[in-house]
């Protein structure tokens, strides 16, 4: 089990850019693999992007893609989101997450265990 907390969140103007990060507890971090998710007002949470434990592979949800890009630093058991271009429609609280899933339920929200109490991002047209 490891408890996370996202920081880095704020208020930007569409097309501007924001790093997310997350902090973690627990020395076995780098054994999970770790993701974002995020919740619009009114919306269901969705699946932004991950990346694994073994081989660093990163997955994305399509509307985010070539946009976003989440990298990781086992030595300080921390995980970013790197936001660029950013829209109106990437509003949202962002939350970050860690578990164990297999490759093909990687964006799947039941699967991961451990989640941070999320961080607020508002892009203002």
């Amino acid at each position: 089990q490891v408890q996370l907390q996202e920081s880095g969140g704020g208020l930007v103007q569409a097309g501007n850019s924001l790093t997310l990060s997350c902090a973690a507890s627990g020395r076995t971090f780098g054994t999970y693999t770790v993701a974002w998710f995020r919740q619009a007002p009114g919306k269901e949470r969705e699946f932004v992007a991950a990346i694994r434990a073994i081989g660093g592979t990163t997955v994305y949800a399509d509307s985010v893609k070539g946009r976003f890009t989440i990298s990781r630093d086992n030595t300080k058991n921390t995980q970013y989101l790197q936001m660029n271009s950013l829209e109106p429609e990437d509003t949202a609280v962002y939350y970050c997450a860690a578990g164990k899933p297999i490759l093909s339920a990687i964006r799947t929200e039941s699967i991961y265990n451990d989640w941070g109490q999320g961080t607020q991002v508002s892009v203002a047209a």
